[in-house]
């Protein structure tokens, strides 16, 4: 358990508690497969670790219209996140506008706080499209595989539902960003009723 932790905690390599524990690399390598499986597939698998299924979606869906927002799945974003033990070889790479060392997590976060997608694996010198492009939120859309959500809006049909974004993210059919300008009335309360829901992902992050 110490040598597994310390894998996943400091990104020690297998053999370097070697003489402190006195296990070899190839244990502590088997050791942290078998953790990892039961805390994915025992533990957390059946209920968080899953795309959303037809039941997921449906409760993401449920409310959605009260919210002036119907068939909208949730709210997506990036977060710029600290790494305070970078190691030295790696400071360029992750090194952010901030000049300080982060990973950056996208996330899609409901209402309720359940993440149901997250990817955390592009350094900190990345911005939100480069992630977006490396992430696979959106392959199941492009295969199909995702579960079709129908409605309609202003006298048009659509077949996928969609996501909250802010201004950064392409204008894509599933990313329904916000007015940046918004003049009359109308243009000014779907900005304000925007990002105010936007906001969930951002107390998601808060949480974390």
């Amino acid at each position: 358990m110490i040598t597994t932790i310390c894998i996943l905690v400091y990104g020690c390599a297998a053999d370097h508690c070697d003489e402190y524990i006195k296990i070899g690399g190839n244990t502590a390598i088997e050791t942290l497969m078998t953790i990892c499986k039961v805390v994915v597939v025992v533990v957390c698998g059946e209920e968080y670790m899953h795309s959303p299924n037809e039941a997921d979606v449906a409760s993401l869906l449920r409310g959605k219209e009260e919210r002036k927002f119907p068939s909208m799945f949730s709210y997506i974003d990036c977060m710029h996140w600290e790494w305070k033990n970078c190691p030295v070889s790696w400071h360029g790479t992750h090194k952010g506008s901030s000049h300080t060392h982060m990973f950056i997590l996208e996330a899609v976060a409901s209402k309720d706080l359940w993440i149901w997608h997250a990817f955390f694996q592009m350094s900190g010198s990345h911005n939100d499209i480069n992630v977006q492009d490396h992430s696979p939120l959106f392959d199941s859309i492009v295969t199909g595989q995702i579960p079709r959500v129908n409605f309609f809006v202003n006298g048009h049909y659509h077949r996928m539902g969609y996501y909250l974004s802010d201004s950064i993210y392409p204008k894509w059919a599933t990313l329904m960003q916000t007015i940046p300008h918004p003049t009359t009335v109308k243009e000014k309360l779907f900005a304000h009723i925007q990002e105010a829901y936007r906001k969930d992902v951002e107390r998601a992050f808060g949480v974390l």
